[in-house]
């Protein structure tokens, strides 16, 4: 995607593009991080949200959760909303949400971003996002269909002990919904997440933000990279839908072939 600071527009064309995978045979989708907003950090505040199991006629859902439900519903796919402002304890700094809908609409996981990115990239840029944003607490490998999926956020890619964990708690698919800056991306995008794939022996799908927003520019390329770190599926420029197929036996045998987390001493 290249989602914008306009949340129904966002929430609009996440719908269609999450139809859109559903057409081509998707049975899982996976989100961006930001996908409801890209904009400055402040900017969370207003549009975070609670996040119920289900609807509750006393806590009703706020525009954001109650498109992700519909999405699931209406496309009957397992919904993996990568990033978006979940209220917390601190009402000026809501968490990082990675969500899982079931294709009922409920909400069966939830990740809040552990690593949070604050990082001076060069040129004057300066992104500070643990001044608006709570780091989470717990690694979450979620059932989502046939699948155990580790979750994750964009700068969480950079902590390989997180990427472990999920592998010891059974993860078999890594997920990385993300919206890397063109300077970081272009440079570590690819080589962080086929290192990923080849140390933790999983399949890694990465959706990313592309484009320009406002003053910033994201690097793109959504992709899909086998236990091998091979590159199976890869977004052009612009926005779309990757699709790629998971192969359960083929993860055990490159797992059986080099058996390296069996040979793991430390």
């Amino acid at each position: 995607m290249s989602s914008q600071a306009e949340l129904d527009a966002n929430l609009r064309r996440m719908t269609d593009l999450v139809g859109a995978a559903a057409t081509r045979g998707a049975t899982i989708v996976l989100l961006p991080e930001n996908f409801a907003r890209v904009g400055d950090e402040e900017g969370k505040r207003a549009i975070a949200e609670s996040l119920t199991d289900s609807p509750s006629p006393s806590a009703p859902d706020g525009a954001i959760v109650a498109a992700l439900r519909s999405a699931a519903r209406v496309s009957a796919v397992w919904l993996i909303a990568g990033g978006f402002p979940e209220k917390s304890e601190d009402p000026l700094r809501p968490y990082n949400t990675c969500a899982v809908f079931s294709p009922t609409g409920h909400v069966t996981a939830r990740y809040r971003k552990l690593h949070l990115f604050d990082v001076d990239v060069g040129d004057g840029v300066t992104y500070r996002e643990s001044a608006a944003t709570c780091a989470g607490a717990l690694p979450v490998v979620a059932e989502v269909g046939p699948l155990r999926i580790g979750l994750s956020v964009c700068y969480d890619l950079r902590f390989p002990e997180l990427y472990r964990r999920l592998v010891d708690d059974g993860a078999q698919v890594l997920i990385v919904p993300a919206a890397f800056t063109l300077a970081t991306g272009k440079d570590h995008w690819h080589v962080l997440l086929r290192a990923r794939a080849i140390e933790s022996q999983c399949f890694m799908v990465a959706a990313a933000q592309c484009g320009r927003h406002g003053t910033r520019m994201t690097y793109g390329k959504s992709c899909v990279i086998d236990p091998w770190g091979d590159v199976i599926a890869q977004a052009s420029e612009g926005e779309g839908v990757v699709t790629a197929d998971v192969d359960l036996e083929y993860l055990e045998q490159v797992r059986a072939r080099l058996p390296s987390l069996r040979h793991r001493v430390l």
